[in-house]
């Protein structure tokens, strides 16, 4: 199996490329379609860098995995899947993010059929010789996803490196006492378990950091260490959550989101619009 990491500095997402040297097979996760707010412009200067290496390897693309309806970028899902036809797949929770935000948009029309593979807890599936066990890892929002791909874990929001700690739990029907739950479960996989972060804000100026281990998480995340208690990492997350401002681009980003990746559809007039709610948070 081999990975390859996709940063983008705008957003500091992490994108990963999955696949196996000898059949090909891939999977992408997290992808990210590329948004000028200020232009309200679209383009695909992310999407085109795993393209490249994907054309360049030769590789199939038999899936799309989002750890969960981001909040600070669009997703990227619905340029791969109209350019590798492969299917996109999130966990079947995400039915819960799409009734809060379906009426904060007037969107009545959003369905979990958006998606084509609705993922349980424990599932193991395979896009192709890749054999993938879903692990669901709620709290940063009730639909987070983490997979495992032989030893390697992609956690998306739950976790971040150590230095950094883990995901914020205030969004809505977000967690701190689910995700804490969600990390003490992964905390049971071995010591070695290489783990993949969805972000990377490198703390201090650091240089990108985007890989550790259960182990060291374990002993070294700053804000939940297996000895951590929940009464301690709630009272530290609810205080931190509390003077957080919302992502940048949250109301841009989840509209999209929660309906695989597409944007909204046309008015009347032909024209799409992002809809910007007023006092919603």
């Amino acid at each position: 199996m081999r990975i390859e990491s996709f940063f983008d500095t705008r957003t500091s997402t992490l994108t990963f490329l999955v696949w196996d040297e000898a059949t090909k097979d891939a999977v992408v996760i997290d992808p990210v379609h590329d948004y000028d707010a200020l232009a309200v412009r679209f383009f695909d200067e992310s999407l085109e860098r795993v393209a490249a290496v994907v054309d360049a390897q030769g590789l199939k693309v038999r899936a799309v995995l989002e750890t969960h309806a981001h909040a600070d970028h669009i997703s990227g899902s619905q340029g791969l899947k109209e350019r590798y036809g492969a299917g996109i797949g999130i966990s079947e929770h995400i039915k819960l993010v799409q009734d809060v935000f379906g009426p904060v948009f007037n969107r009545s029309d959003l369905s979990v059929d958006a998606f084509d593979h609705l993922l349980t807890d424990g599932e193991v599936f395979e896009a192709g010789s890749l054999r993938i066990k879903a692990i669901a890892t709620p709290g940063h929002t009730p639909a987070c996803m983490s997979f495992l791909i032989e030893d390697a874990l992609f956690v998306g929001d739950a976790l971040f490196m150590p230095d950094f700690g883990t995901g914020r739990c205030d969004f809505p029907k977000g967690s701190a006492v689910d995700l804490y739950a969600s990390v003490q479960k992964l905390y049971t996989l071995p010591a070695d378990t290489r783990v993949f972060v969805g972000h990377d804000y490198q703390p201090g100026g650091r240089a990108l950091a985007f890989e550790t281990t259960i182990g060291e998480s374990r002993t070294s995340n700053k804000q939940l260490r297996a000895d951590t208690t929940e009464e301690e990492f709630v009272a530290f997350r609810t205080a931190r959550d509390a003077v957080l401002r919302p992502p940048r681009l949250l109301f841009q980003s989840i509209q999209a989101n929660v309906d695989a990746g597409k944007l909204p559809p046309p008015d009347d007039n032909g024209m799409r619009y992002l809809r910007l709610p007023i006092g919603v948070l």
